[in-house]
């Protein structure tokens, strides 16, 4: 127990140890009301923010709180595990802070792609209830079973999920089809409905932001470069 207690306090892992430690006393808070659900979470995957950003690793569907929290107890057990199994062995003196660097990023790309598959596998009985299909669901994939009207409100139902409905609202120039998948993008809480776009200008969309990040990168690389 000692060897544990102390391997939990060295860094890496300490690191682990106070985020978790900030996460109990979050999720604490959500379970007396304290603290909304949805803290992390945005009305819109536009902008680039931590919801966006866990969207994009595949975490659609699930709160961006317990993403987060799955994230780094993944990542967590496998610094403390390097710890005892490797670090604590070696005289690393100064050199531990920049490998407890790379160990920390290390786990934190192992652990990110196995916290999806958890989120997913777990999501389909997080949309049973009503905190986790509000805002949580941006990023989700739906297809829609019927249009209302002139065609801008419309209902859908949730990828594979055929008892969770949503309702949609689109503008004149965008209007959904029957059958069709579409991506939610946008919450609006005065309707309780949401914004959408076709799956495929979704994924397009994706990749010409992945491109414009990376050529704005290199061209800051490229600057910076010249400059000094």
């Amino acid at each position: 127990m000692n060897h544990l207690v102390h391997a939990a306090t060295q860094f890496p892992t300490i690191v682990f140890t106070v985020l978790l430690g900030l996460l109990a006393l979050y999720w604490l808070l959500v379970i007396i009301r304290l603290a909304p659900l949805e803290l992390f979470e945005r009305d819109s995957l536009k902008e680039d923010h931590m919801a966006s950003t866990l969207v994009s690793l595949g975490f659609a569907g699930v709160p961006a709180s317990l993403a987060l929290t799955v994230i780094l107890t993944i990542a967590a057990a496998l610094t403390l595990a390097i710890e005892l199994l490797v670090l604590r062995w070696l005289p690393l003196g100064l050199i531990r802070i920049p490998v407890g660097v790379v160990v920390l990023w290390a786990t934190l790309v192992i652990a990110s792609p196995v916290a999806a598959m958890l989120c997913q596998a777990l999501h389909r009985g997080l949309h049973r209830y009503r905190p986790f299909t509000r805002r949580c669901l941006l990023g989700q994939t739906v297809v829609v079973t019927g249009c209302q009207g002139t065609g801008e409100q419309a209902f859908a139902v949730i990828d594979d999920e055929p008892n969770s409905t949503v309702k949609l609202l689109s503008k004149c120039d965008a209007l959904p089809v029957q059958g069709e998948r579409r991506v939610l993008v946008k919450y609006l809480p005065d309707e309780g409905a949401y914004r959408s776009v076709s799956e495929q200008t979704y994924l397009e969309t994706r990749v010409r932001l992945k491109r414009l990040r990376l050529n704005h990168k290199n061209h800051h690389s490229t600057h910076y470069s010249t400059s000094h």
